[in-house]
This record gives structure tokens, C-alpha cells and sequence, in this order.
């Protein structure tokens, strides 16, 4: 199993959104069951604009599988910090070690960073574990109703309410 990553190209950019789409709507679903309030667009756990957004704000990748496209990624890099703003794998793809795969191959290409910063939902138990006990990164700061931004003042996301995990890794 050879897992490479690929610059997003114009052509591949709706199916990449699609499946980002598909991988998330999974975790949610999977928690929350249909009763799930957290959507931000109709039946769609991040909106088409929300990836839009970060596509057209950092570098975006293809996750390859032996060439054949199993999730996606973007990452926002400035000298040496570098932000993971979206990362996904095809549920069909789960526990393969492709997620890991691809995070070290990040890593590879931008070796100037030096701490890497990432976010994901309190119920993202999945990603929780992938981030903490498989990429290395560690747990620095829980939003929530409790506890402000530091950075913008901002009580909690509307979209998480219960709260939002942020991790750092340090290198």
C-alpha cells in the first residue's frame, strides 16, 4: 500500500468537497444519528462554502492509496507553523493506517514547521485518538460554554456548542 499525496487540481475540487462532506457527515452520524443539530448546511456536517474557504486559504491535497484518491487534506503553512485546517479519509478507507500515512508524508513536506496546530469536535472520539495516540500531537485547550477564545474573546463555536478540542505538536 503505497499512500502518497497529490495537489488538488480545478477538475478534482467538487468530488474532493463531496467526500470531505461524506467523511464528516459519518463521524456526526454515527454519534449523533439523524437527530443531529449541528449541521451548517442542510444534511451536510461543514458546508460546501467551509471547504471552499479553506481550499482557496492553504494547500490542498488528494490522500492516494496506490494512486486511487481515499480523502483529502489542507494545511495552512507561515514560516515555521503550520495549521491542519481539514484532513479525511473515505469511511470505506478507516483504520488502513492511511490517515497516519499521509499525516507523516505532510510532515516530509514541510519540514520547516515546527509546531502544527489542529481542532475537532469534542464527539470526534475517532479523531481524538488519530491525533493524540497516533500523530503525536497533544491536547492544549477545550472550548467550550466555559471557556473564552484566548486569541478572539469568543465564547464557544456556534456549531459545537458542547465544545471543540485544539491540539498542538511540537517537533
Amino acid at each position: 500500500m503505497l499512500i502518497t499525496l497529490a495537489r488538488l487540481v480545478p477538475e478534482d475540487r467538487e468530488q474532493f468537497i463531496k467526500d470531505n462532506q461524506e467523511a464528516f457527515n459519518y463521524g456526526a452520524l454515527e454519534e449523533f444519528g439523524k437527530r443531529d443539530d449541528h449541521f451548517e448546511e442542510e444534511d451536510q456536517i461543514i458546508s460546501s462554502e467551509t471547504i471552499e474557504a479553506s481550499i482557496d486559504s492553504g494547500e490542498a491535497y488528494r490522500i492516494l492509496c496506490d494512486g486511487k484518491p481515499v480523502g483529502g487534506m489542507v494545511v495552512k503553512v507561515d514560516g515555521n507553523k503550520g495549521d491542519l485546517d481539514l484532513l479525511f479519509i473515505s469511511p470505506k478507507e478507516h483504520s488502513k493506517g492511511i490517515g497516519y500515512s499521509a499525516w507523516c508524508e505532510m510532515e516530509k513536506l514541510h519540514p520547516e514547521v515546527t509546531v502544527w496546530e489542529t481542532f475537532t469536535p469534542y464527539f470526534e472520539q475517532r479523531n481524538i485518538h488519530f491525533y493524540v495516540n497516533r500523530c503525536g500531537f497533544h491536547i492544549v485547550e477545550f472550548f467550550n460554554s466555559h471557556h473564552q477564545d484566548t486569541d478572539t474573546g469568543e465564547i464557544s463555536d456556534e456549531q459545537f456548542p458542547d465544545g471543540m478540542f485544539r491540539f498542538e505538536k511540537r517537533l
